[in-house]
């Protein structure tokens, strides 16, 4: 079975960005490669700093990663509030989850004060069980998310099923905190409004060269040379080699997902009716959500142009029918796959680069709220020179061991399990 490969976030959005290519030389005060949340992000607090901005995109703003995401808006990371405080230290760690936690509020604030037309909906999110032992792992991230602050609401069975209208559903995690957008369309508006208050962006601009300089950073780019006086890297997992820049090092992780024609207003009813969007707690995690059109959004670990996308197709037509078997026989119109930045510690990066450049990667699944505070607080400490204000203090270098093995086998780890799970 052929995988569609056909983007519902392309085919819907409602934002539009006009980023032409690099046609000269140009001074700039801050210069970035890559247009996703990050890249985006920090170009708008840049240009609302009064900072002349330059964004070089090597394809167009939203083409990797942001506009393949499934449209989270989580509070925090993927990990559970004790595992980052033994990763970092319990300042370290406290700080990042308050400053993460308020994530979705930086996100929301940013689209009402834009105006982003991005399906914006701010009811929550659901992290389901997938089984008992899972619902185990929810209790614990419910006692440990409380603990750090966190209004968490622990849901049983009954209240989970009433929530989502799945009977495979164990129970759920209800963070009020978060909310789902179109990603690609939220990454546009990012886009949008930083030329409007004055960032200059360019698609179909590949860097080729870079260097440090006495007085910041040459970037060469279809033949013409940016100079800028601090340097943001905001490629994450879609980074191209560019002479004279050191790769950041994270193994890639394939994430596909599917949409279903619309639901008919009795399945809408029924189905996600708060529109909160869902994640659950297998080893090889799923998601499932609503768009504004009452499509179903069913995501998996799996990239669908690999060798294994009929496999991964295939898994998506039996986890629809275990999950809403009401709606088990609604078409998929859309399939699309992108890539995520994994670190092994699952902790996002912000690396020094010469005197005056920052790298900011590894979101590791988190990507909107994250992707949104980091670039633009990496804006500010460039432009400030004061790093107090970074999520994370900054480091010279990482490392991952073997990520170009490890991508494998979370691909084949990935395949394997959905050529054998949720058989109808």
């Amino acid at each position: 079975m052929k995988p569609p490969i056909d983007s519902l976030w392309r085919a819907s959005s409602a934002e539009r960005v006009d980023a032409p290519p690099l046609s000269g030389d140009v001074d700039v005060d801050l210069a970035v490669i890559g247009g996703g949340f990050t890249g985006c992000s920090a170009a708008l607090e840049a240009a609302r700093r009064g900072a002349s901005v330059a964004l070089l995109e090597a394809q167009e703003p939203g083409q990797g990663g942001s506009g393949c995401n499934v449209g989270l808006v989580n509070a925090g990371l993927w990990l559970k509030p004790d595992e980052i405080a033994a990763t970092l230290g319990p300042q370290t760690g406290r700080a990042l989850i308050d400053r993460l936690g308020q994530a979705p509020d930086r996100v929301f604030d940013i689209i009402a004060r834009e105006g982003i037309a991005c399906e914006a909906t701010r009811n929550g999110t659901l992290h389901c069980a997938h089984s008992a032992k899972g619902m185990e792992d929810l209790q614990d991230r419910f006692r440990q998310g409380n603990a750090a602050g966190a209004p968490l609401q622990l849901l049983d069975a009954s209240e989970a099923r009433e929530r989502t209208g799945s009977s495979a559903v164990h129970g759920a995690l209800f963070d009020p905190r978060a909310g789902t957008v179109q990603p690609l369309a939220y990454c546009h508006g990012l886009a949008r409004a930083a030329i409007t208050a004055g960032a200059r962006l360019h698609g179909q601009s590949p860097v080729t060269a870079l260097r440090q300089t006495a007085n910041g950073w040459e970037l060469a780019c279809r033949g013409h040379t940016v100079r800028a006086g601090a340097l943001l890297l905001a490629t994450n997992a879609y980074h191209e080699a560019i002479p004279g820049l050191a790769a950041p090092a994270f193994t890639a992780v394939h994430y596909g997902q599917f949409a279903t024609a619309p639901m008919p207003d009795t399945l809408r009813d029924r189905i996600l009716p708060g529109g909160e969007g869902c994640w659950d707690t297998a080893l090889v995690m799923s998601s499932f959500r609503t768009d504004a059109a009452g499509r179903l959004v069913i995501g998996g670990m799996g990239n669908l142009s690999g060798p294994g996308g009929g496999i991964h197709t295939a898994w998506a037509r039996r986890k629809l029918h275990q999950l809403f078997p009401q709606a088990a026989d609604l078409p998929f119109e859309h399939g699309w796959s992108g890539r995520i930045a994994m670190t092994s510690d699952h902790v996002p990066k912000i690396l020094l680069l010469g005197d005056s450049g920052l790298a900011c990667f590894g979101y590791s699944g988190r990507g909107i709220g994250p992707g949104t505070v980091f670039g633009a607080a990496a804006a500010e400490a460039l432009l400030s020179g004061d790093r107090s204000g970074l999520p994370l203090s900054v480091t010279q270098s990482h490392g991952e061991t073997l990520p170009r093995l490890r991508e494998g086998w979370y691909e084949l780890g990935a395949t394997m399990i959905h050529a054998a799970s949720a058989r109808i």
